[in-house]
């Protein structure tokens, strides 16, 4: 039987093809993600081309790239078997990737130290989801088990919300340092000053209930306020911090203790004046030591910003919540010292024009000793 051409008859109207680029803003959120020390390796079940293709689209990679930045699936077998960790470490592009090789880059990076996130939508994807420090599924178009496998579930299946997620993710942690040090910073300079001064056998600077009054009422609202800050705009222009680093370094340590021992000197400075300058009783010289270590505390979280050069233009100062809660704290400390019942209860006395002067200047001292604190302690990178 003779077989005829099928296209003879055909006329070529024309070529019909599908194009799946990348999602908008996705190259913007990878170049925010290499300026934050985070490395985005693209592993696919793409053609080489295709992947190609979109890594170049993406700025991942460039147009005249070195070949080995792009690895295919049958090469990653050969790499991953003679454990050429430098060349799979160059890659950039994974394409025909297999779920099962999928496990093994992630136990590949994870040997090298690294803390890997994952994403994914499909069944197959799972077992790497699982296998991840942080597996992320697709909300909209990911299956229920990648969802039950993974970590987190992106609701917009947006590349660009991980990106914000991880810059989130520091701030927070930033502020919780911040919480900490600051809290830890003022609580240590009032058992400095009580230590001290027992020592030197000199009155007490401070009472029982004014050391509560402090710990509950004036220390708190700064602190709250440091604690949902939104971060500093270099958060996401600094390298990861190593997975296993403390809450509180060394030199944080160090700093905790400067700062309080700043605090603390220059509250007893204030008293020592208070009574042997400008003469005043106990209660009045009490006072004193009282309203300098309150507002010494309420200054000092302007201590707590990331850059020390810039005090005006800040995380801190752009934070409005610690203009309310400076507000709430001065207004509670007056009221301390003027309320009747509070001022007898705290045993206070109104330290007149003189002693408000000399509350004032001695309380900003641990502020502008403040950068160079900061700098000494920073000089131990622990």
């Amino acid at each position: 039987m003779q077989l005829t051409d099928p296209y003879s008859s055909l006329v070529l109207l024309g070529v019909v093809a599908l194009e799946d680029p990348a999602r908008e803003g996705v190259k913007e959120a990878i170049a925010r993600c290499r300026s934050a020390g985070v490395s985005v390796v693209m592993v696919t079940g793409d053609h080489a081309a295709t992947a190609r293709n979109i890594g170049i689209k993406l700025g991942m990679v460039e147009s005249t790239a070195d070949p080995r930045q792009f690895v295919n699936g049958t090469e990653l077998d050969d790499l991953l078997a003679r454990s050429a960790d430098a060349e799979l470490l160059a890659a950039q592009i994974f394409s025909r990737v297999t779920p099962e090789q999928k496990l093994k880059l992630i136990e590949f990076y994870q040997r090298q130290g690294s803390v890997v996130a994952m994403t994914g939508d499909g069944v197959n994807d799972a077992p790497a989801l699982k296998k991840a420090d942080i597996g992320v599924a697709m909300g909209i178009r990911g299956t229920a088990v990648a969802k039950e496998a993974a970590d987190m579930v992106l609701q917009d299946d947006e590349f660009g919300t991980i990106v914000e997620a991880i810059a989130n993710g520091r701030a927070i942690f930033e502020n919780v340092r911040k919480f900490v040090v600051y809290l830890l910073s003022c609580n240590i300079s009032e058992v400095l000053i009580v230590t001290l001064a027992t020592v030197a056998g000199a009155p007490l600077p401070l009472l029982p209930l004014q050391i509560l009054f402090l710990n509950l009422v004036t220390d708190i609202f700064p602190a709250l306020a440091l604690g949902i800050g939104r971060g500093s705009g270099n958060l996401m222009k600094d390298r990861p911090r190593p997975a296993d680093e403390p809450l509180l370094t060394r030199s944080h340590w160090l700093r905790i203790g400067l700062h309080g021992t700043v605090i603390s000197i220059s509250v007893l400075a204030a008293m020592l004046v208070a009574v042997f300058y400008l003469e005043f009783d106990a209660a009045h010289a009490v006072t004193v030591s009282f309203c300098t270590l309150a507002l010494a505390q309420v200054w000092h979280v302007f201590n707590m910003r990331d850059d020390t050069r810039r005090f005006f233009n800040n995380e801190i100062t752009q934070n409005i919540w610690i203009w309310v809660a400076i507000g709430i704290c001065l207004a509670l400390i007056l009221m301390a010292v003027y309320t009747p019942l509070l001022s007898g209860l705290l045993e206070l006395a109104d330290p007149g024009a003189a002693g408000w002067l000399l509350i004032i200047v001695a309380s900003l001292i641990p502020l502008l000793v403040g950068p160079f604190v900061r700098s000494a302690a920073t000089r131990d990178k622990g």
